[in-house]
């Protein structure tokens, strides 16, 4: 026998190459594809070349996040030939009516859409085929339940639900991903539980409409540990501010639209049990705006919302996205969003120029604006945005925090980097943690450190651990 070989009986296990694109959303579909092919052997990795076959989890909802897909598409096929593709692209048409993907690409050997785990995996079947075997096939990076995390280990992203009931004018997400589909409560906080147990101390909610969960369902009550539960929000951050509370760890909630039934979590958050951090997606302020995109809830009634919200639990962080200059948008309508960034004090506000989207309603609205325009308002906008933001980051400093630890080289002797409860993980700021004044003060990884903040610079904080 040749001694480069292995023993007889043991093969090299098949290696699946794996790129994860776009939102928080799909990257829980991708550690759901990950988890189940560790499970039956399979290595994975992140590169092209070498790879047995290359899977490549699409995102399609804007045009820059379509582009993005398809180069990497194009670059997974030069580099290895062998691609499935999954995703929100995989769910969309071409130019010729047929699917998109295969358009561009005609050489990618499967094409499914979004949270199609047993798709994908019956095309590696098909393209790599692995029997499992249960006495040598192991998942070391599982958490239990909750199966493989792409996220660092002290973080991760919890899904309540998949599609959307709403028809928003510039969003193809239902035709992507279809309507609301809760997921059974039992299911949601047995998955918490692993995600705690295996060491994290971040659970991110997230959904495409986390204030609809249940409503598929009628609130129906399903049962955990033996005892009844309403598939309901307030219901669900009950449980996960339970589950939290033995590890110290936070629950931060995602993607809340301004429901009247919010209110019911607010006393949660003031009392320190689910974090005090909402982040809602406005998009805009005119009723008039508003009434064309086919916004859901009372958009004209946002500031009473959120004055309502500060009230019951005052140290409340405010995060959203909005799109200026969508199609018809007048000056006066324009100015009325400025009014409104300046009254609500969103403390971290995001904007996109307005952009046409293949397949969605907006495209055909009147008074598209020049794209020049557009993109000025929205640079005007994120010039008042990150004023508000400046004047709320001011006043956090001499304020004590409890921070993340992110990052700590040296266990922080020369400092780190984490974030506070106002800070969600890549989208919001950081806190730059100045080297610790004790010698014997470390920091670490993962876990939670107090710091006074001392400065703020730019969108972030300085802080000084204590």
């Amino acid at each position: 026998m040749n001694e480069t070989s292995p023993p007889a009986g043991l093969h090299a296990a098949p290696s699946i190459g794996f790129v994860s694109l776009g939102c928080p959303k799909a990257l829980t579909d991708s550690e759901l594809i990950l988890t189940q092919l560790r499970a039956e052997g399979y290595e994975t990795r992140k590169t092209f070349a070498g790879a047995d076959l290359v899977i490549v989890n699409t995102c399609g909802f804007i045009d820059d996040a379509v582009k993005e897909s398809l180069d990497t598409i194009g670059e997974a096929l030069a580099e290895n030939g062998r691609v499935i593709v999954t995703g929100c692209l995989g769910a969309k048409a071409g130019q010729g009516g047929g699917n998109l993907i295969r358009e561009v690409h005609p050489k990618v050997l499967a094409v499914t859409g979004p949270h199609a785990t047993q798709e994908v995996l019956d095309a590696v079947h098909q393209h790599v085929p692995k029997p499992h075997d249960p006495f040598i096939d192991l998942v070391p990076e599982a958490r239990g339940v909750a199966g493989i995390k792409l996220t660092p280990r002290h973080y991760a992203y919890l899904k309540i639900s998949e599609g959307c009931n709403h028809r928003c004018t510039f969003c193809i997400i239902p035709s992507m991903r279809g309507d609301l589909v809760s997921r059974p409560i039992g299911d949601v906080l047995n998955e918490a539980r692993a995600l705690f147990e295996s060491g994290v101390k971040e659970l991110l909610v997230i959904s495409q409409d986390t204030s609809a969960y249940g409503v598929d369902v009628k609130y129906r009550t399903g049962f955990w540990d033996g005892q009844p539960v309403k598939t309901r929000l307030v219901d669900l951050c009950e449980k996960l501010a339970l589950l939290a509370e033995p590890y110290g760890a936070w629950v931060r909630l995602h993607y809340v639209y301004p429901y009247p039934h919010v209110d019911d979590v607010l006393p949660l958050m003031a009392e320190g049990r689910i974090l005090p951090y909402l982040d809602v997606p406005f998009q805009h302020a005119h009723p008039d705006v508003l009434k064309r995109m086919k916004r859901p809830a009372s958009g004209e009634r946002n500031l009473e919302r959120l004055a309502r919200w500060r009230e019951i639990c005052p140290q409340l962080v405010v995060r959203s996205t909005f799109i200026a200059g969508f199609p018809g948008e007048t000056e006066a309508e324009f100015e009325a969003l400025l009014d409104f960034m300046q009254q609500a004090r969103i403390d971290r506000a995001g904007c996109f120029a307005y952009s046409a989207v293949e397949g969605a309603a907006a495209n055909e609205l009147p008074g598209l604006l020049p794209l020049a325009e557009r993109e000025q308002r929205r640079a005007r906008f994120m010039a008042v945005a990150e004023q508000v933001s400046a004047a709320k980051l001011l006043e956090r400093v001499g304020a004590t925090m409890q921070v993340l630890v992110d990052s700590a080289p040296a266990l922080g002797r020369k400092g780190g980097a984490g974030r506070s409860y106002a800070d969600a993980p890549e989208i919001d700021g950081t806190v730059h943690l100045l080297p610790p004044e004790k010698a014997s003060k470390t920091l670490k990884v993962g876990e939670f450190t107090k710091a006074r903040v001392v400065a703020t610079q730019g969108h972030d904080l300085v802080a000084q651990p204590i």
